[in-house]
């Protein structure tokens, strides 16, 4: 995916666990990254049919095509090549707030072997600053009620509720 150039000693600012969490670097989603366990990853968050590779090329094509609008940051672990989290951020271009920008974090998740390394957090918080260096007014997000600890963590707090219609 086209992504804008990221800092690496930045991404891999902010873990909070020592070695573990060192061993993992957070980059933007690549081509090849179906073969190192994204599709088994966002599973962890919710399950779905399995993707087929052509699929996931399409959609990836897609994606890359809106440019810094849309990032998926994944954390890739140095030894073994996995991916061990993700997430992404959706910038939204809206009228109000003078033609203002707000930045949806989406399907983060983290490998369950590799949680409480602080890898969630290192994602979310370079999302949060994409979207701020995108110009968002606001980063928002919907979580479930057991998570609302983690994202208080990183600077979230709880406004309004939360509506879902699915199909």
């Amino acid at each position: 995916m086209e992504q804008p150039q990221a800092d690496p000693v930045a991404l891999g600012a902010g873990a909070s666990a020592g070695d573990d969490a060192d061993a993992y670097r957070i980059r933007p989603l690549e081509i090849g990254d179906i073969s190192k366990g994204f599709c088994d990853l966002l599973a962890q968050l919710s399950p779905s049919p399995p993707l087929t590779e052509d699929a996931y090329r399409t959609r990836f094509a897609e994606l890359a095509r809106l440019g810094a609008d849309h990032l998926v940051l994944v954390a890739e672990d140095a030894a073994t090549g996995r991916l061990a989290a993700a997430g992404a951020v959706i910038v939204e271009h809206k009228f109000i707030r003078r033609c203002g920008t707000v930045g949806h974090v989406e399907d983060v998740v983290v490998d369950a072997a590799a949680r409480g390394w602080g890898l969630g957090e290192r994602v979310v918080r370079q999302l949060v600053e994409h979207a701020r260096g995108r110009g968002c007014y606001k980063v928002i997000l919907n979580c479930t009620p057991e998570l609302k600890g983690f994202y208080a963590k990183v600077g979230f707090e709880e406004k309004n509720v939360q509506m879902g219609l699915y199909f």
